[in-house]
C-alpha cells in the first residue's frame, strides 16, 4: 500500500543507526515512533533556514525590505497549517519539502550539479518532485528568456520598428520572439550547457518509468492519473484561503471586476470553458468518499456533494483566485510565470485524489516568490496560522473517534 519510494526510510536508518551505536541505545528505542518522528522534526529545523535563504535571494535587493518582514515570512511559512501538522508524524513532506527547496536554493546560487543531485533526493520521497526539479531547469530557462527578450525589446524601442496591434498582440510577440531563439544553435547550447544535470535527471526518471511500468509504484490501482482539470480550481481556492490577507481586499476585488467589465468576452469564453471542464472532469476518488478521517471528506460531503449546482456556483470565484494568484506574480518575468503554471499543472492535474497535501509545495513556491507584504499583513496572516494549527492540534488529540468495524483509535487531520 506504500507507493512512494523508500527515501524518508532510508534516511531514518541513516539517523537512528547512528545514535544506537553512540549512545548504545536498543533497536526498540531508535525503532520507535517517537524516535522517527523526531526525524521530521529535523528536516523542519532545516526548512525554516532554507526558507529565510530562499527569501532573502528570490527577493530583490533594491527593494527596501526590511529584516523584521523576512523573519515573519520565513516563521509564517514555517508553521503553515497543512506543512506544519505533518511535522509532527512519520510523513514525506518534511522531508520532501526540505530537499525540494535546498535544490531550489542550490538552483538560484547556480550550482546546478548539486540542484539536480538534491532534486533526486527530494524524488525518492516522492515521485511527483521530478517536476519540480523541472522547474528549477526552468528557472534557469527563464532568466536567460528574459535577458534575451529585454534586449529585444529596447532593439526595437531604438530602431522604432511599428509594434503589432490586436487583441493577442502581446501573446504574438512573445510566440515569434521564442521561435527565433529556439532557432539559434548557440541559444540552445548555451541552455544545454546550463541545464545538462536536469536533463539526465530527466532520462533517469523516463528510464525509471519505463522500468516500473509507470510512475507509481505499490498500489497503482488506487493511484491512476487522470485530467482532473479542477485540481487547479481547488489550489486556487486553497491558495486563496492560506493567502487572504494578500489576495483578498476590496481594491483587489474592484480591480477584478473592472477588468471583468472591460474584458467581458475573454471572462465570458473563461467562464464557460471551467464550467464545461467543471461538468466532464470532476472525480471523486474512492478515498475521498470513504476516509472521514480526513477534512477532504467533509469539504467534498458538506460543499460539493450536498447541492450538484454548487461546484458551479463556485466557478466565479475560482476565476477570482487564479487571477488573484497571478496578479500577486506580476513582479516576476512572463517566462518565469510560465514555467510556474506548467509545473503545477502538471503536478496536480493528473491526480484523481483531493489531497491538501498535494499543494503544499507549489504554495510555498508560489509564497516565497510574491513580494514581501507589509509587516501588518504578515502579522494577519500569522496569527491566523496559529489559530489554525491549534485547532487542528486539539481536534486531533482531543476528538477522537472509532470505526464500527475497528477498535482502533480514529483522529481527525489534513
Amino acid at each position: 500500500m506504500i507507493t512512494t519510494l523508500p527515501g524518508l526510510y532510508l534516511l531514518s536508518v541513516g539517523v537512528v543507526k547512528p545514535a544506537s551505536w553512540i549512545f548504545g541505545w536498543s533497536e526498540h528505542v531508535v525503532c520507535s515512533i517517537g524516535m522517527l518522528r523526531f526525524v521530521n522534526l529535523l528536516f523542519s529545523v532545516g526548512n525554516f533556514y532554507l526558507l529565510y535563504l530562499l527569501l532573502r535571494k528570490v527577493q530583490p535587493r533594491h527593494k527596501a525590505a526590511s529584516s523584521i518582514q523576512r523573519i515573519l515570512s520565513t516563521l509564517t511559512l514555517a508553521v503553515f497549517p497543512t506543512l506544519y501538522f505533518f511535522n509532527f508524524l512519520y510523513y514525506t513532506e518534511a522531508g520532501s519539502m526540505f530537499f525540494t527547496l535546498f535544490a531550489y536554493l542550490m538552483c538560484l546560487y547556480g550550482n546546478h550539479k548539486t540542484s539536480a543531485l538534491l532534486g533526486f533526493c527530494g524524488f525518492m520521497f516522492r515521485q511527483t518532485n521530478i517536476i519540480w526539479t523541472i522547474f528549477c531547469a526552468g528557472n534557469v530557462i527563464a532568466q536567460k528568456l528574459t535577458e534575451a527578450w529585454k534586449t529585444e525589446l529596447q532593439k526595437k524601442k531604438e530602431e522604432r520598428l511599428p509594434s503589432i496591434k490586436g487583441p493577442f498582440s502581446e501573446f504574438r510577440k512573445i510566440l515569434q520572439f521564442l521561435l527565433a531563439y529556439s532557432m539559434s544553435f548557440k541559444n540552445l547550447s548555451m541552455l544545454f550547457l546550463l541545464t545538462w544535470p536536469y536533463i539526465l535527471l530527466m532520462f533517469l526518471f523516463c528510464a525509471f518509468v519505463v522500468v516500473n511500468g509507470g510512475i507509481v509504484i505499490g498500489d497503482r490501482s488506487s493511484h491512476e492519473a487522470c485530467l482532473h482539470f479542477p485540481q487547479l480550481f481547488y489550489f486556487f481556492s486553497f491558495t486563496l484561503f492560506f493567502s487572504f490577507p494578500h489576495l483578498l481586499s476590496l481594491k483587489k476585488i474592484r480591480s477584478f471586476l473592472c477588468l471583468v467589465w472591460k474584458r467581458r468576452i475573454q471572462f465570458f469564453v473563461i467562464t464557460l470553458v471551467s464550467i464545461f471542464l467543471v461538468w466532464k472532469f470532476t472525480y471523486a476518488h474512492k478515498y475521498l468518499l470513504a476516509d472521514n478521517r480526513h477534512y477532504t471528506f467533509y469539504v467534498w460531503k458538506r460543499v460539493f456533494q450536498r447541492y450538484e449546482i454548487v461546484k458551479y456556483l463556485l466557478v466565479p470565484v475560482y476565476i477570482f483566485a487564479g487571477w488573484s494568484i497571478a496578479d500577486s506574480l506580476k513582479s516576476k518575468s512572463i517566462f518565469w510565470n510560465l514555467m510556474f503554471f506548467i509545473c503545477l499543472f502538471t503536478v496536480i492535474v493528473p491526480q484523481k485524489l483531493l489531497e491538501f497535501r498535494y499543494f503544499i509545495l507549489p504554495y510555498v513556491i508560489y509564497r516565497l516568490n510574491i513580494p514581501l507584504p507589509p509587516t501588518s499583513r504578515l502579522v494577519c496572516e500569522l496569527g491566523c496560522y496559529a489559530v489554525v494549527n491549534f485547532l487542528t492540534f486539539y481536534i486531533f488529540l482531543n476528538k477522537t473517534f472509532q470505526w464500527p468495524n475497528s477498535q482502533d483509535i480514529q483522529r481527525f487531520m489534513w
